[in-house]
């Protein structure tokens, strides 16, 4: 070691000694943590205006969600660049997924509409509850509940549905943890029904992170039905319960097999699933139509054939 070598600081020791003795839990927080998407496809010029303009559009939200001191008493804010994060008291969490979410989604649309295409913002949210360090110092906000918000924040289904969505139509996309929505959601505190939230298995690629969380999008546009974001095991599980339900049982015997006769006079049946082909009859009586059948499969998922296939000739055939 050089004799000029002279330490200013001691090193930190290692002191916290886990599943040695019982100690009092940090306080809980509700955490929220934002993204803007595309951050880095904007010019390194429009990054300072994009990270200062987050701040700002999170303040005019909350404020006009009508819970601004959840803004206001934040705790342990930090700028990411491209997000922002912050903790707040729990008992808010229901206020904030709704209206705030809501109202987040109507403060970014008027802000892309009046930047005329300059400058979009478009984020994804992650909300979670749980104990993390808060005495006021610098540092805080420390803990696993901080970590997996930001794991939420980068998982796969968030991210597929603000990128398959329009960004004209839809500016948020969030994603809840299970804590947070079982909390706040089906405990039925919160102002938004359950069908409003949509199950998905939240992994982030290349991390050892797997958890259940819950969509919701205060805006949707395209489909939510799709393997990239809803993940396998949760399209067949509601397919699985979907089967349940549509399936009469007599008790100790198997499900009893319904028949369904789809007629409409003069018009079209349409039946089929989105899993399988769908085929349209033409059921006009005593009147020849000339009419297309369709082929193909209409899976909604990004697997397999995802247009139509027309069979015969379409501008053949006459009244």
């Amino acid at each position: 070691m050089s004799e000029h070598f002279q330490p200013h600081l001691p090193l930190p020791q290692a002191t916290a000694e886990p599943c040695i003795r019982s100690r009092p839990l940090p306080p809980y927080r509700g955490i929220v943590a934002v993204d803007a998407k595309d951050f880095t496809g904007y010019p390194a010029i429009e990054h300072d205006l994009i990270s200062r303009a987050i701040p700002q559009l999170l303040g005019t939200s909350f404020e006009r969600a009508g819970i601004a001191d959840v803004w206001n008493d934040r705790r342990f804010p930090d700028s990411t660049g491209d997000g922002f994060v912050f903790g707040f008291d729990p008992t808010a969490m229901p206020f904030v997924i709704h209206p705030w979410l809501n109202t987040l989604q109507e403060v970014l649309t008027e802000f892309n509409v009046h930047s005329m295409g300059a400058v979009r913002i478009r984020l994804r949210v992650s909300l979670h509850i749980g104990p993390v360090t808060d005495s006021g110092d610098r540092e805080d906000g420390k803990g696993t509940p901080r970590n997996d918000t930001h794991r939420l924040l980068d998982s796969r289904p968030v991210k597929a549905m603000l990128a398959a969505s329009s960004e004209n139509v839809t500016q948020i996309a969030a994603i809840l943890s299970d804590r947070c929505y079982q909390d706040a959601v089906a405990s039925g505190y919160t102002g938004r029904h359950l069908d409003y939230f949509t199950e998905v298995p939240a992994t982030v690629e290349g991390k050892s992170f797997a958890q259940r969380a819950w969509l919701y999008v205060p805006a949707p546009s395209g489909t939510l039905y799709d393997r990239r974001i809803l993940g396998d095991q949760v399209i067949e599980d509601q397919e699985a319960q979907r089967a349940h339900e549509d399936s009469p049982r007599d008790p100790g015997h198997a499900a009893v097999p319904r028949t369904v006769t789809n007629r409409a006079d003069n018009g079209n049946v349409n039946t089929g699933t989105v899993h399988g082909g769908q085929k349209v009859n033409n059921t006009r009586t005593n009147t020849h139509v000339v009419g297309d059948q369709f082929g193909g499969s209409k899976a909604g998922t990004v697997h397999g054939t995802q247009g139509d296939t027309f069979r015969g000739d379409k501008n053949s055939g006459h009244r």
